[in-house]
């Protein structure tokens, strides 16, 4: 039997890697500036993180939800006070896909409606709901096709206006800011009226953080930099540093009842030990701070390239528009000075994803690299 070959994939094999960097199976070391899709948050094999999955494999695994589980309970309380979201729920599944779809799930339940506006160039996973929501039809099998959704572009105040006023829409639900589209950012005044646009025409308002969650924005969640607080926020990636773990905060105003929601893995034992690990060093050091400091830091090296045809993002989730295609470029920089970078559904966008650990040597030796690349 042979692995299913849908992934395009790179002829490196990385043996082990240890903060921004990776070793592959000849010994060459690589500086990680994509995080394997925003996914490592913490570090690479942070020795913190390995201790608490050690000490938790040690004594039990994995028991499903069924019986008591306090680290659930731990990891609800310490996510809370650092995101500033204390009064909210915590559900907790395994991937980004799945909090998209429980999400959904809660807006129709509680508003009892089906429609669903979602933004162009927007990315909220590949399963049922999830990729009927994701602009770009060819991810999208015959099954997954759903007449409820709407699409409208980004910021694009007047066209959302006129069809929540229809009062039959269930959910919005927009990016912190849009990954794989390519970088893009919600206007802060936006995301202020589509708040209340959702209030007046009683929507539910979503924000899938899945990617610009977890510090990576510099601010614990991208859209805090608007001061607003959605109905429910989904999470993934950076949550679990590498541990598939995933979930969905929850308004107040929701209630639960038995079956409501469920899941056979989310929430276990391993997960919230790595969960945990997560949050604490997060705290302990400083870490969306670091990914501000650090954004900002490559954002003004970058801005003095005048090759650059845009150039967006915050914190350590940046994107560089070329006026060509990245593909070369990228290849560049991972086989000549062995840097891992992202690509983006706009074949013009190079994206940046790196820990929120980043330290200045490593930012230095990505510009040099980049303007090395970028001039030859």
């Amino acid at each position: 039997m042979e692995v299913f070959p849908i992934y395009p994939v790179f002829d490196i094999e990385p043996e082990k890697a240890q903060g921004c960097y990776l070793w592959d199976n000849h010994g060459k070391r690589y500086l990680d500036f994509y995080g394997g899709h925003a996914v490592i948050s913490i570090g690479h094999s942070h020795p913190h993180y390995q201790e608490k999955l050690k000490t938790q494999i040690s004594q039990i695994g994995f028991y499903s939800n069924s019986i008591q589980i306090p680290a659930q309970k731990a990891l609800a309380r310490k996510l809370g006070k650092l995101s500033g979201y204390e009064d909210y729920s915590l559900f907790l599944c395994n991937s980004g896909a799945e909090a998209v779809e429980n999400a959904l799930k809660l807006a129709s339940f509680d508003n009892q409606r089906k429609k669903v506006i979602t933004f162009r160039q927007g990315f909220h996973g590949r399963t049922s709901l999830a990729v009927a929501v994701t602009d770009n039809p060819r991810i999208q099998a015959p099954v997954n096709f759903h007449p409820e959704v709407i699409l409208h572009d980004l910021n694009d105040l007047t066209g959302v206006s006129a069809t929540l006023r229809l009062g039959d829409v269930c959910a919005v639900i927009i990016e912190g800011i849009q990954g794989i589209g390519g970088i893009h950012i919600p206007e802060d005044t936006f995301l202020q009226e589509l708040r209340s646009l959702c209030d007046r025409y009683q929507t539910v308002l979503i924000l899938d953080e899945i990617q610009s969650g977890y510090g990576r924005s510099g601010k614990f969640f991208a859209h805090q930099y608007a001061s607003i607080q959605p109905d429910l926020i989904t999470m993934a990636k950076g949550m679990g540093n590498g541990f598939p773990l995933g979930g969905v905060l929850i308004h107040s105003r929701f209630e639960a009842w038995p079956g409501m929601l469920g899941t056979t893995f989310g929430g276990n034992h391993l997960a919230c030990a790595a969960g945990l690990a997560v949050l604490e060093v997060m705290e302990k050091e400083n870490l969306a701070q670091n990914a501000l400091e650090m954004g900002n830091y490559l954002m003004d090296g970058l801005a003095q390239m005048s090759q650059i045809e845009e150039l967006r993002g915050r914190g350590l989730m940046i994107g560089i528009e070329m006026n060509r295609p990245i593909k070369t470029l990228r290849e560049k920089l991972l086989f000549e000075h062995r840097i891992f970078t992202g690509s983006a559904a706009d074949k013009n966008v190079l994206r940046l994803l790196p820990p929120l650990c980043l330290k200045k040597e490593e930012a230095d030796y990505f510009l040099q690299a980049f303007k090395t690349a970028i001039e030859g």
